[in-house]
């Protein structure tokens, strides 16, 4: 005898081998008369080994495996590569156009400001050079 079946059964255990049994009895597997006849010794169980005899001729509890999702063709994998690549393409293109862009609009705003701000020749030498000309007498001589 196994050590299991010496050990003394929950209140949870019987109520799982009653559960199943309910289930046989809901699939055909058992008559009515048979069912009544092992819940009663279900619930008067005491231990794992006087539990066991009870569903050992039904089939395990068997979670229902999940479906595999249906694998692609090669040739779709394939497609999808082809069809996704100009998307990649055309977006490296907007972001290298975007970047490009921003450093040629700030050299025209530093050409803008350096043109506006810069040191610029006077706007009329002329008179400029009449209130200084005694500064710049050397460079006429």
């Amino acid at each position: 005898m196994s050590r299991r079946a010496s050990l003394k059964a929950s209140d949870a255990d019987r109520e799982h081998i009653a559960e199943r049994l309910r289930k046989a009895a809901a699939e055909g597997r058992l008559l009515t008369e048979e069912l009544e006849h092992r819940l009663g010794t279900a619930f008067s169980a005491r231990t794992y080994g006087e539990l066991e005899p009870l569903v050992a001729d039904l089939p395990r509890d068997v979670v229902p495996r999940r479906r595999q999702s249906p694998s692609l063709p090669p040739f779709a994998v394939a497609l999808g590569v082809l069809l996704l690549m100009p998307v990649v393409v055309a977006v490296v293109i907007s972001l290298i156009v975007l970047v490009a862009s921003m450093f040629a609009l700030w050299a025209v705003v530093a050409v803008i400001v350096m043109w506006m701000f810069g040191r610029r020749p006077p706007a009329f030498p002329g008179r400029y050079y009449a209130r200084h000309w005694h500064a710049h007498a050397h460079r006429w001589r």
